[in-house]
């Protein structure tokens, strides 16, 4: 009886184990389905139009989704070929894009207007600056063509943390700013394209 009792026991641990298992599994699932739908279907298409013909990276591309919470997830690493999210995190906006008596942000390609722009960036190489590796960024639209002259650059900040939030981040200057550990987990993918990969900021 006892060891029936203890075979019951271990039988018992292992499905509540399996249980677990299987709503972590279907959890993830979830979070990647709602975590897709940030990225406009047409958005992806019109990326897939952009890169054909261009000597830019045509497997992966990044999309920043402004309309998004600073404190959410809003900026994705995207596989195009997979059509799947590879990676997802936070990214601050610039403080000039919170205007007094705007409920909507705004932004600006003018120097020192410490906003960000929307468009289409190409990311350059890489350098050492003020916040450690940094990416300069090229714009290649009317609405970023300031980028370089602006010194808009992809870097991180210790202020902007890994996980969610329910409130707003810290802003930036005006660049797209990551937690350091996310900066990190994108400049994998980056160092290791041969071709210069794609930010499409929009909102």
């Amino acid at each position: 009886m006892k060891i029936f009792l203890i075979s019951f026991l271990i039988l018992l641990n292992f499905c509540d184990q399996k249980s677990q298992n299987n709503f972590s599994f279907r959890e993830k699932k979830e979070v990647a389905i709602q975590e897709i739908n940030k990225i406009p279907k047409e958005k992806i298409s019109e990326m897939k139009n952009f890169l054909k013909n261009k000597k830019y990276n045509k497997d992966l591309v990044i999309f920043i989704n402004f309309k998004i919470n600073s404190g959410k997830n809003r900026f994705f690493l995207y596989d195009l070929k997979g059509d799947k999210i590879l990676e997802a995190g936070l990214v601050a906006h610039g403080s000039g894009s919170e205007v007094a008596g705007k409920s909507e942000l705004q932004f600006s390609n003018i120097e020192n207007s410490y906003q960000s722009s929307l468009g289409k960036y190409a990311i350059q190489n890489s350098y050492n600056g003020t916040f450690g590796k940094a990416y300069r960024l090229k714009g290649l639209e009317k609405s970023n063509s300031n980028a370089m002259k602006r010194s808009i650059v992809l870097h991180s900040y210790s202020s902007v943390p890994d996980a969610e939030l329910e409130t707003p981040i810290v802003r930036s200057l005006g660049c797209p700013m990551l937690s350091p550990n996310f900066f990190k987990t994108i400049s994998k993918y980056l160092d290791q394209s041969k071709k210069p990969i794609i930010i499409d900021a929009y909102y």
